[in-house]
């Protein structure tokens, strides 16, 4: 069995996602973590007899060897590692939703501390694509931003949603490094450089990544799901009814490749091949897991897989020793092991005696001995399916209707479907959708409403119990059903509504033949459209709100798109370049209802920023009040002037709930600037998601330029034709 080669218990609980280990004099390493109210602690048990007495930090005791920084603020996010090379050892960054730290812990100095309007959710550190230095990578309110090690902006792009994960990996195979980002729209995607060269669609928030080799990175998902991916291509994944609390890549069992190491919330700890995602070693801490990191912590020359739990309980495992030939679980797990496949073995007894009973009766049957009805099913059952759409009823809303159907000639009497479960991402509540038709309404046919709450391709995987009527044992009917990314547009005659005053437009090189091939792939059409001769219109709407999606093109390239919802012009743009392989596509566009709202919401922050501005000052000349009536107050104290002494404190005592209430109202008025930064990020996310290749680079870039520069028009004239030029 693996067992700890060391075990600590620190008089701190951990933060959880909020671990790491550096080296701040170049030679010992010291394990970092955020604690509560603000502060980190550094424990660092190689030289008990340093002794640091600074301003910010503090020592812990006398004997102590864990010493406390103090931010001041709550921290969200934390890391260390090699900022500056030219140093010879690591700096400590800390994250909090107003500011980034660099600190020197060596030196008890600040390297840079940079305000992040958009806050920080998750700090990765590293080399990035062709920038020379390394950076430290901050995910935010919808941003990604990198600074070298001067606190300069040298990195900056939007992303779909809040971020909540970073991790650099080679993408590629180009040997450098890409930047991995997991956002609250449920995304994970591949940033080259500050162009999107890769997405991956997940069923929740990614809460954490990590990369393991090459190509191949893990990830965690906040509903308890963990697994591998290899580029775009996902190897394997398992959930848990637990949450995954921290993920780590680290060859346990020296066989020259990293398993991926997962924490839990109840305390568990378990290694999965990165391969297979089985479970290789598996250990249990009294609470949950905070963090898992990897160093020499013995400086022995071996490194060791160091796991944290929020209780402050850390232990470290050294990788298993070639005897052990990858046998790292305890004589009891290998009974576990027995008596799963023991059960295993009793499951596929009962179900071949089932098969058996079936067979008797099904002979029986034929012989004339009975009605056929508890039998099996004749072998040329099929069972069919169809997606269609359905506009709904008075009591139904539109929706996708997948319908399943099952028949047979064999016998006078019709099977009928008992039970369909239904497998899918991001569809259901859930990941899967049952339908359980009551003992008189069981048919052959069955319809199962389906609504996408997103334009995505997804794979139904159906499964569907077949049987007769009265049947006891039910034949299962397994398989894949794929829904076209658009299937939440139904087709309709051209000028049946309002034409939308929004629109995209440009031009492509490709046939008309390749578009039309497109649309027949991606929305759910009544039967193929035939490519014409004069141009083509086709015209939907959308079963969500019933707006009109138009799509365009004549005889010399020209492709229009006509909607009122900008995110849709995005993923049409984004799906139709990818299907004809284009790699650089500029667009006009023009979206007068959304413009208006994001023109109020760029007013909304400039007065934000003022109030902002107007507190800070108030608080300011408040503090510098406050220092003065105390020193009166004092005064009156040490001559017992007792009536100006008590005055003295009753104003302080005014003063401090004047502070408290301006700080609660610059609270709301930061949450608010929030919310709307969010929401200028968002729409120059859109703005790039417009375009493809270096025209959305450009378009970002500029974006960020014009926003910088207060410069609102410029804003909107880069939006609509992807430059300041009109």
């Amino acid at each position: 069995m693996l067992v700890p080669v060391f075990s600590l218990k620190l008089n701190h609980r951990i933060n959880p996602r909020m671990v790491s280990v550096g080296k701040y004099d170049g030679i010992h390493p010291c394990l970092t973590a955020a604690t509560q109210a603000g502060k980190v602690f550094i424990h660092n048990p190689h030289i008990r007899s340093q002794r640091v007495v600074a301003n910010n930090l503090l020592q812990g005791g006398l004997d102590s060897d864990t010493y406390l920084l103090n931010i001041n603020q709550n921290v969200s996010c934390l890391t260390a590692g090699v900022l500056n090379p030219t140093l010879g050892y690591d700096t400590l960054l800390v994250g909090t939703q107003t500011n980034l730290l660099a600190y020197d812990v060596h030196n008890n100095s600040d390297v840079f501390y940079k305000e992040v309007a958009d806050g920080a959710n998750a700090v990765v550190l590293g080399q990035l694509g062709d920038i020379p230095s390394p950076l430290a990578i901050i995910g935010g309110n919808c941003t990604l931003q990198g600074f070298d090690r001067e606190g300069n902006d040298l990195f900056w792009t939007v992303t779909g949603d809040n971020v909540r994960s970073l991790a650099l990996c080679d993408f590629d195979g180009d040997g450098k490094k890409e930047l991995l980002a997991g956002s609250e729209d449920f995304d994970i995607r591949v940033f080259k450089d500050d162009e999107i060269m890769a997405e991956m669609s997940e069923t929740e928030v990614i809460t954490a990544l990590c990369h393991m080799r090459g190509s191949r990175f893990g990830y965690a998902l906040a509903n308890g799901t963990v697994g591998v991916y290899d580029r775009v291509t996902r190897y394997w994944r398992i959930k848990s009814k637990n949450h995954a609390m921290s993920i780590h890549a680290f060859d346990l069992n020296s066989d020259g490749v990293c398993e991926l190491i997962t924490g839990w919330s109840n305390g568990k700890i378990d290694a999965r091949s990165d391969r297979t995602g089985e479970v290789i070693f598996k250990d249990n801490f009294s609470s949950s897991i905070a963090g898992i990191v990897e160093e020499d912590y013995r400086m022995d020359g071996q490194t060791q897989l160091i796991c944290c739990s929020t209780e402050g309980e850390v232990r470290g495992y050294l990788p298993a020793s070639w005897e052990m030939k990858g046998n790292l679980m305890d004589s009891n797990v290998e009974q576990d092991l027995i008596r799963e496949l023991s059960q295993r073995k009793q499951n596929l007894l009962l179900e071949l005696r089932n098969y058996e009973e079936n067979s008797k009766i099904a002979l029986n049957a034929l012989g004339g001995e009975g009605d056929g009805q508890m039998g099996i099913i004749p072998a040329n059952t099929q069972l069919q399916t169809s997606l269609s759409v359905n506009m709904g009823t008075d009591n139904q809303s539109p929706h996708v209707e997948l319908n399943i159907s099952t028949f047979n000639v064999c016998f006078h009497i019709d099977t009928i479907i008992r039970v369909v479960l239904i497998f899918a991402e991001g569809i259901f509540n859930g990941e899967s959708h049952v339908v359980h038709p009551s003992a008189h309404n069981l048919s052959g046919h069955i319809q199962v409403p389906i609504v996408p709450p997103k334009d995505v391709q997804v794979d139904l995987h159906i499964k569907a119990f077949v049987g007769y009527r009265n049947s006891m044992q039910f034949h299962v009917f397994e398989l894949t059903r794929q829904l076209p990314r658009f299937s939440m547009y139904a087709q309709c005659t051209p000028g049946t509504g309002a034409e939308p005053r929004s629109y995209v437009t440009f031009t492509i090189s490709d046939r008309m033949q390749r578009v039309v091939m497109w649309i027949n792939q991606n929305f759910l059409l009544p039967e193929d459209i035939d490519c014409p001769s004069a141009p083509l219109e086709v015209c939907f709407i959308s079963l969500r709100d019933g707006g009109q999606l138009i799509i365009k093109m004549n005889i010399n390239g020209e492709v229009a798109i006509r909607t009122e919802d900008i995110d849709l012009a995005g993923e049409i743009i984004q799906s139709l370049t990818s299907f004809l392989a284009i790699e650089d596509l500029q667009v006009e566009a023009d979206f007068p209802a959304y413009f208006e709202e994001l023109h109020k919401v760029l007013v909304q922050v400039d007065g934000y920023h003022s109030v902002h501005q107007k507190l800070t000052a108030e608080m300011a000349d408040h503090s510098n009040l406050v220092r003065s009536l105390l020193i009166r107050a004092e005064d009156a104290r040490l001559m017992g002037d007792m009536t100006n002494m008590k005055k003295g404190y009753m104003e302080l005592n005014d003063l401090n709930r004047d502070l408290i209430n301006g700080y609660k109202i610059r609270c709301n008025n930061h949450t608010e600037l929030l919310s709307c930064l969010r929401a200028v990020n968002q729409a120059i996310q859109r703005a790039g998601h417009l375009r493809v290749g270096k025209p959305k680079t450009q378009v970002v870039s500029a974006c960020r330029d014009a926003i910088k520069n207060n410069n609102v028009s410029a804003l909107f004239k880069i939006i609509r034709a992807g430059s300041t030029l009109s």
